[in-house]
């Protein structure tokens, strides 16, 4: 199948995929006499794993090894452990910032509440702090 082709069953830009290949992640693909990419099966599911990656939060470098485990899998785990368990310790800075964020803002609601109209815009021109 032709880029376009691929990026619609797989929900991913062309833009995407050709970035994907530039970065290494999928393979440069066959050509036809008119050049134009021309991608499979395996193409397509190397793809998908790719998004999936990334609507997990993963980083480029980290989908690059763990393709590198999916392709060689009789190697351990100890490299896809270690790449999931940095991920989960992002995952919960993450968690424990927007927590952090979720009580700021509540406080401004706060603030907006005790000065209606002025608390909230008082706050935020004076960097977050509260009045």
């Amino acid at each position: 199948m032709k880029i376009g082709e691929l990026a619609k069953l797989s929900g991913i830009q062309s833009a995407t995929i050709r970035f994907y290949e530039k970065k290494g992640l999928l393979d440069a693909p066959n050509r036809s006499g008119s050049n134009y990419r021309l991608y499979g099966k395996q193409d397509f599911e190397k793809l998908r794993f790719i998004k999936h990656c990334r609507q997990h939060g993963m980083g480029l470098s980290d989908i690059r090894l763990l393709l590198v485990y999916k392709d060689n899998p009789q190697s351990g785990c100890a490299l896809a452990n270690s790449i999931v368990k940095k991920h989960i310790a992002n995952v919960r800075e993450q968690i424990e910032s927007l927590t952090r964020l979720e009580g700021v803002l509540e406080e401004l609601l706060d603030c907006g509440r005790k000065k209606p109209g002025r608390g909230i815009l008082e706050s935020l021109n004076n960097g977050g702090q509260l009045l």
